[in-house]
């Protein structure tokens, strides 16, 4: 019954925008408004429960690289145009005026604010701290790793342990930074770049990190040689991750124009969602009070989910409760039956995606027959045998 009542699209956010949908956030002090970033240089402010616009500007000249909320209430902005912009849609100031500008040397790709501080981290080719009580000043720290010159990709501060940031460059490093030290802590190379990286609110020491290589891997900065998980279902790059507030579940984005619902203990995905006109998304988040799964692709839409698919919003009487806590007894009590475990796994895909997963299966089990034919044939010990969630660290650097 609750696949027959799987219904987990809810709404389209007002008229959506003009260019894909790159950056969002959500408001830390609001379960009401959310902001969005798209490729024109427009951001807008959206009133959830209502589903419509409340608030936009045309911020920059060219892509929303990032945007974040601060804690008193601002959304700040960056871009490939240089510029790092903060904005006040609350007291609806003029259109197309910032409330400060600052420039940076390169054009920025992402941005992060602290907790508490007035502070902001942005990345280019490496990662400027910004005090946002100095107006027009420059950076009043730079990070980066001594050896590399790449561009960095994402740049997240830790929530929990606030002077802990981790950031993923094209170089396919994930490095971490202490402010305190004002310097890099350790360095992982992966054997492809990562798009995006998020940190466990729950767990300060854990974060993910979505990967070029259709997998999404979980680690511990304490221990960067393997992996906590490995988070594998999606059939293109994975373009964003985000815990949920719970810290228990993940939503992932991917290029492969479906979004997914991973349990951070599982290496599949409990729950994919996607549709007809849905394009690649790019980013996707979870809203605050963890009922509902927000999503912007490449066609302009942002996209509001269920993260239950089967549940709904309206109150239920005590009756209604007890029988749906009755049946999510009888599904955990059967669920080892193979038929009952057949209906629940099953989830429809698009022909194209289905079509993929099959050649990606029979390729991945291809080259599991090549490594092992070649162990066969080679001198007893030469080939270990190596964990499959330490295969994608390549080198770590300290």
């Amino acid at each position: 019954m609750e696949r027959m009542f799987a219904a987990p699209f809810v709404a389209q956010l007002g008229d959506g925008h003009v260019d894909g949908v790159y950056s969002m956030a959500k408001d830390p002090g609001s379960l009401e408004r959310f902001a969005s970033g798209s490729g024109d240089g427009v951001i807008k402010c959206w009133d959830l429960p209502g589903r419509e616009q409340i608030w936009s500007a045309k911020a920059h000249d060219n892509i929303v690289k990032g945007i974040c909320w601060t804690p008193d209430r601002k959304i700040v902005s960056c871009a490939a145009d240089k510029t790092v912009k903060i904005w006040d849609p609350y007291n609806g100031e003029e259109k197309g005026r910032p409330m400060g500008t600052y420039l940076g040397q390169g054009a920025f790709t992402d941005i992060s604010h602290h907790r508490d501080r007035p502070a902001i981290a942005v990345s280019s080719s490496n990662i400027s701290i910004y005090d946002l009580t100095r107006s027009a000043s420059g950076p009043t720290q730079t990070l980066q790793w001594p050896t590399s010159t790449d561009t960095i990709t994402a740049v997240s501060f830790n929530q929990t342990e606030t002077s802990v940031l981790a950031s993923t460059a094209l170089d396919r490093a994930v490095v971490l930074y202490d402010l305190r030290t004002s310097s890099p802590l350790a360095k992982t190379i992966l054997t492809l770049a990562s798009n995006a990286v998020a940190w466990n609110p729950m767990e300060a020491f854990n974060f993910a990190v979505a990967n070029e290589d259709h997998n999404i891997y979980i680690f511990d900065m304490r221990n960067m040689k393997r992996a906590l998980n490995v988070l594998k279902d999606h059939v293109a790059a994975v373009m964003d991750v985000e815990f949920s507030p719970t810290g228990e579940e993940l939503v992932s984005a991917s290029y492969d124009r479906t979004i997914r619902l991973w349990s951070r203990s599982r290496g599949h995905s409990r729950d994919v969602y996607h549709t007809k006109r849905m394009q690649r998304v790019f980013s996707a988040r979870f809203t605050p009070d963890n009922n509902y799964v927000l999503s912007g692709s490449d066609d302009g839409n942002v996209r509001m989910w269920r993260v239950n698919a089967s549940d709904r919003s309206g109150v239920k009487s005590a009756r209604q409760r007890q029988k749906l806590e009755y049946d999510q007894a009888l599904v955990r009590r059967y669920e080892h039956m193979p038929e009952l475990r057949r209906i629940k796994r099953h989830r429809h895909l698009p022909k194209t995606i289905k079509k993929a997963g099959e050649i990606k299966g029979e390729e991945l089990k291809a080259i599991k027959r090549r490594e092992e034919n070649v162990r066969k044939h080679s001198k007893k010990g030469s080939m270990p045998r190596q964990a499959e969630r330490e295969k994608m660290v390549l080198a770590k650097e300290t």
